[in-house]
């Protein structure tokens, strides 16, 4: 039996967690149980190093805060007024205790938040690599780029370990979530948005890619949504997270601190299955909602349909095209030019990299993404994108070493060379992470149906009715109220499945529902 949300003074007796940790207390004599590490990384032979990056900040000893709770361990990044960017310190220690954690049957629930009200995680230390790989005298240091590409092997090997763990694992994206905070997020079966939280991939800005597993996680958005978020580095704020499948709660940020307590509390029947234990702790978090805001998804309706529209296209040169025949819409003409300032070589290995994603297995994606990134390292542009934008601030964008979007497509030998030498593995170069994948690997995520349903979800139930499934015919309303009652209550459902039958389907005479066969935009 679930037990009911405790009352404030009650849960604050609850929750020493971010006390204890934060300031190293010992209460009554008992020392806080921040316990020493006991598991090491182990680097096989003929594998990448995984090791942290030698700074001084990267060292501090508190920047990753770690405390125990009754079932729940909490994980803090603990870096705030640098918005808890991902040092290689940290990711280090982070695998060392989720290792740990996975081995221990007093962990029942992994908890991961950021220190302060301003960030989750907005990223990896990028400006440390950056600079890195560029020598004294200019040009790139062989040396700082195969320092920067082992800090890659070490955070994807961090995210693939939580894209396969056994336990669950609910992180609270509360705050700005970008780049390297995605990694440490997305691929988890419980991702909890506030009114604070900003999401983007914002790597083609600053002449990367959009890695820590974007290229699984992306392709499998609803429609174009995630290309559209990988090219652009546009962002979703607050409660658009949980519409477009980011997130799979939202709440607001005053009760974090009480889910946190209440997770501490649950008790698994002896044997659950993990799908079991899901369930539990989904049916919690949902406790903890107190209503959405009236706003509808921003990219709802008829953004969403120039979005399928115009990225659907399989070639990169196509979506350009389509891009400028519809540039007459507001909302294009912002995507166009949003995209023409984005780095030239990050959109053409992107684009690329998520259509190559969308088959891949979640072990296939790091594997791709870790040669794609050694590959940046020493790639000049992103040292010149992270100046530009994080270190010198500048609202323009800088003049790539590559050429303007439109040359380089359309100069087919380069843009053909450098998704060759960007993708393709190199015998006796490349090598392959060491991942704890523990015989865990899949190209759906297990949890799927934890958060709002997909667009694919929703055409297949239409699909099923027109084709005389379970319970016949349906009208609109009434599909919407089946995903009501499939998914509880779950708030949220009723207005995505509006949206997504508004858009994908019509009514025949007879008010039942028909999918819409749009007919593809075709290019001479």
């Amino acid at each position: 039996m679930l037990l009911r949300p405790v009352g404030a003074q009650a849960a604050r007796s609850l929750r020493p967690c971010a006390f204890a940790c934060a300031r190293r207390i010992a209460i009554a004599g008992v020392p806080a149980r921040n316990m020493p590490l006991k598991a090491k990384l182990a680097t096989p032979i003929g594998q990448p190093k995984v090791q942290s990056m030698s700074t001084a900040a990267a060292n501090s000893d508190d920047d990753v805060l770690f405390c125990t709770n009754y079932g729940v361990r909490a994980i803090e990044l603990n870096r705030p007024k640098a918005h808890n960017a991902l040092s290689g310190s940290m990711a280090k220690k982070i695998l060392e205790r989720l290792r740990e954690y996975e081995k221990s049957q007093l962990a029942n629930i992994i908890v991961i938040k950021g220190a302060g009200p301003r960030a989750f995680c907005a990223g990896g230390d990028v400006v440390v690599l950056a600079e890195q790989n560029i020598k004294t005298k200019g040009g790139i240091s062989e040396e700082g780029a195969q320092k920067s590409t082992e800090y890659f092997a070490l955070e994807y090997t961090l995210d693939h370990l939580i894209a396969t763990y056994s336990k669950p694992y609910v992180a609270f994206i509360d705050g700005h979530t970008m780049g390297g905070g995605v990694g440490l997020s997305v691929h988890a079966p419980f991702r909890i948005a506030t009114e604070r939280t900003t999401f983007a991939m914002p790597e083609t800005r600053i002449g990367f890619f959009t890695d820590v597993g974007g290229s699984f996680f992306l392709p499998r958005m609803d429609g174009q949504l995630g290309m559209y978020l990988a090219l652009t580095s546009e962002i979703l704020k607050g409660v658009d997270t949980l519409y477009a499948g980011v997130a799979t709660h939202y709440i607001d940020s005053s009760s974090l601190p009480d889910l946190e307590a209440r997770l501490a509390e649950l008790k698994f029947p002896d044997g659950a299955t993990l799908e079991e234990k899901y369930e539990i702790i989904d049916s919690t978090i949902e406790e903890f909602n107190t209503g959405l805001p009236d706003t509808p998804f921003s990219l709802a309706g008829e953004k969403r349909r120039l979005i399928d529209k115009c990225f659907s296209p399989s070639n990169l040169s196509d979506v350009l095209t389509a891009l400028g025949n519809n540039s007459k819409d507001p909302f294009i003409a912002q995507t166009l030019a949003a995209i023409n300032e984005r780095c030239p070589l990050s959109i053409l290995v992107t684009f690329a990299l998520l259509r190559l994603g969308s088959h891949w297995t979640i072990s296939d994606a790091f594997q791709r993404e870790y040669i794609v990134a050694s590959r940046f390292m020493r790639a000049y542009d992103f040292p010149l994108g992270v100046r530009n934008l994080l270190v010198h601030k500048k609202a323009t964008p800088p003049k790539w070493n590559t050429p303007p979007l439109d040359k380089l497509i359309a100069n087919k030998e380069l843009s053909e060379r450098l998704l060759e030498e960007f993708l393709s593995p190199k015998e006796g170069v490349d090598v392959r992470l060491p991942l704890d994948g523990r015989g865990v690997d899949y190209d759906r995520y297990p949890h799927w149906w934890i958060g709002l349903p997909s667009e694919a979800e929703i055409e297949q139930k239409v699909k099923a009715t027109v084709a005389g499934g379970p319970g016949g015919r349906m009208n609109r309303g009434q599909l919407v109220q089946y995903f009501v009652d499939t998914r509880r209550g779950k708030l949220g459902v009723r207005e995505k499945v509006t949206d997504v039958l508004e858009r994908k389907t019509v009514l025949d005479q007879a008010g039942w529902v028909d999918w819409l066969y749009e007919k593809p935009e075709t290019f001479a």
